[in-house]
């Protein structure tokens, strides 16, 4: 963490990842100001929290190392508005996602260094992780060099400073950080994933199981198996089911995956490289997020929600999570 021992980091954005590197960066001894936009509540936490915080422009005003962790459509007019001309001369500017970056939405200044720190995981992860001792791997890239020469060795202080070199430091690359992570989120994490569980559902209870069994079944128990692989990998998940589970689980992998679900993920991965996604998603965040917030509700208005309040009501540990 030498490179950033006696310098200022201003964390602009203090929300999911914000919060979690703004504290542990303080909590490893380096001095940090949190900035936000005016009146924000956020900004109102940060310094109930202990934290010098203040707008935007005037923690950017004292940053060598200032690190964007506003919400991807929130960055580019925060950026103009009141970051980039706040920012002074070589400073350094770190990006917790390649989005903005990758695809255009914000072109730093010529003399400013330009970083990436991406833990992978959600800040809560990050937070929990370095109060444990530990940590969860980050990706880091170099988009630019700043004068001083120093962008690269403020990345892997920052990444040490938050606890992620304690499990390791990934060096890759804009492109490859924001196109992985939203080509993994759509087709695994969060799309796929919903997709197979709501598919499912709806099957067993046209089927004529209850939903509390169907959501057992096809939601309740994902985190059990994700645990597995998340600790052991595919081959150490397979050692620890049944033998009829890892069985039917060869038959249904061979079953569902063909070419048309190759071809469906083939396109996925196109529409994200091509910026295709992006547009679309920032367009939508001009007009208001009609396609968004119509999405929202129909998934909320989702029979499995029913099924999910149910369930979850037989485990009272679940209730604050």
């Amino acid at each position: 963490m030498e490179p950033l021992v006696g310098k200022t980091i201003a964390v602009l954005g203090y929300g999911n990842q914000g919060r979690a590197h703004a504290l542990n960066l303080r909590d490893s001894g380096l001095r940090v100001v949190v900035g936000g936009r005016a009146g924000s509540q956020k900004v109102e936490l940060a310094s109930r929290e202990g934290f010098e915080a203040m707008e935007l422009s005037a923690a950017a005003m004292l940053a060598d190392l200032a690190i964007i962790a506003l919400p991807d459509q929130a960055q580019p007019t925060a950026w103009a508005k009141w970051i980039e001309d706040a920012l002074p001369t070589g400073a350094v500017v770190g990006f917790v996602h390649g989005f903005a970056i990758r695809f255009g939405f914000i072109t730093p200044r010529a003399d400013l260094g330009v970083v990436l720190v991406a833990p992978k995981g959600p800040g809560a992860t990050v937070r929990a992780r370095y109060e444990e001792g530990l940590g969860i791997p980050a990706l880091f890239a170099v988009e630019r060099e700043n004068a001083a020469g120093c962008a690269r060795a403020m990345a892997i202080a920052w990444g040490a400073g938050i606890g992620c070199a304690r499990s390791g430091l990934i060096e890759a690359s804009f492109a490859a950080e924001a196109e992985s992570d939203l080509f993994g989120e759509q087709a695994v994490l969060c799309g796929g994933l919903m997709a197979l569980v709501h598919e499912s559902f709806a099957l067993l209870v046209e089927a004529g199981y209850s939903p509390e069994v169907a959501y057992i079944e096809c939601c309740h128990e994902v985190k059990q198996v994700a645990d597995l692989v998340y600790a052991r990998g595919p081959e150490g998940m397979r050692r620890a089911i049944s033998d009829t589970a890892e069985f039917g689980a060869f038959v249904a992998e061979n079953a569902l995956v063909d070419e048309h679900l190759r071809a469906k993920l083939r396109a996925l991965l196109t529409d994200v490289r091509s910026g295709a996604f992006a547009e679309r998603f920032m367009r939508d965040h001009d007009a208001g997020h009609p396609e968004f917030r119509a999405w929202r509700k129909a998934s909320s208005g989702h029979p499995i929600e029913a099924a999910s309040a149910t369930v979850r009501g037989l485990m009272p540990w679940l209730r604050d999570a």
